[in-house]
């Protein structure tokens, strides 16, 4: 699972890469990459649960994701 906080993304560059990110997400929903996802409350980030190997792997998978320079991602492996 990765517990992704979004830094240094100011509300009109967050608003204007808001569509991509949502369909970049649906593609890797559709991989079956993404298993859930939930947006954090207070909209700080997220919470993913993806299937991935390792850390190199979770980084290649979402690494198109036009927020990806603004995460800061800590994983913790689940089963």
């Amino acid at each position: 699972m990765a517990n992704i906080r979004l830094e240094g993304l100011d509300m009109d560059t967050r608003m204007k890469l808001l569509p991509a990110e949502q369909e970049g997400v649906k593609v890797l929903e559709d991989k079956g990459v993404l298993l859930h996802s939930f947006i954090k409350q207070d909209m700080s980030g997220i919470f993913m649960v993806m299937v991935a190997n390792d850390e190199d792997e979770l980084h290649n998978q979402i690494s198109f994701l036009p927020y990806y320079p603004y995460m800061k991602i800590e994983l913790v492996a689940i089963r």
